[in-house]
């Protein structure tokens, strides 16, 4: 099985250098699969926000090796990171992040426009096919407002996916929905990872949906239990 994402021994701390040094994450050692399913849980202020900045390369460790897609990020520059994000990772929030003024084609083709590895052809076709795998091939002209929050997470989802992340970082991504919509987007989101083989990482509150996970990690006061 290959791993498409490898923690080894992470440490992150803050203010190093200030005489208030505080340490969030403590030794953190995970491994994830490629086609993996799995869940981070944990009370407010444990460092789940903390681990997923690092796993998505928004923030460096402090100390250990962070390995992605078998890039070791530790040996990379900005430019380069910035190159393994956009290639390597999808994001999903709690709130969308979509962009109000266009429409839900466009802001699924905007990592395409960011990253330039599609033609406009290319990226028209590549988000129309995602689109009506999540269900909206008739609202592709439709701007967020004229969208429900179910459907506006659809979009955020197919925008994740328009440049075929082996690995998606989801950020309770149900936490903004009704309980029916929530179930929706969660089976949704399975099936893309059953069906393409796209790894998930899905921190979440609900231990409803951590049950429904293939594996649950908890991290408690920055330590993975």
């Amino acid at each position: 099985m290959i791993n498409i994402l490898q923690l080894a021994h992470i440490y992150k701390s803050y203010g190093i250098g200030t005489g208030v040094e505080t340490e969030v994450l403590h030794d953190i050692n995970l491994t994830l699969a490629r086609g993996s399913f799995h869940a981070l849980t944990g009370p407010s202020g444990s460092g789940k926000s903390t681990l997923l900045n690092l796993i998505g390369l928004l923030e460096s460790p402090t100390k250990g090796e962070l390995i992605i897609n078998g890039q070791n990020t530790n040996q990379l520059n900005d430019q380069e990171l910035t190159q393994l994000r956009g290639q390597s990772l999808g994001f999903v929030f709690q709130f969308h992040h979509l962009l109000p003024a266009f429409n839900a084609l466009e802001n699924v083709m905007m990592p395409a426009f960011i990253n330039n590895q599609y033609t406009q052809y290319q990226a028209v076709k590549r988000a129309t096919d995602l689109l009506s795998a999540v269900g909206l091939a008739d609202a592709l002209h439709k701007k967020p407002a004229e969208l429900s929050g179910g459907m506006q997470q659809r979009v955020a989802i197919a925008r994740a996916l328009m440049m075929s992340p082996p690995l998606v970082l989801a950020d309770e991504p149900t936490g903004n929905l009704d309980t029916h919509s929530a179930d929706e987007i969660f089976k949704l989101m399975r099936k893309i990872n059953q069906e393409q083989d796209i790894a998930f990482l899905i921190v979440t509150h609900d231990p409803r949906l951590g049950e429904r996970c293939d594996l649950t990690i908890n991290l408690i006061d920055g330590y993975l239990r």
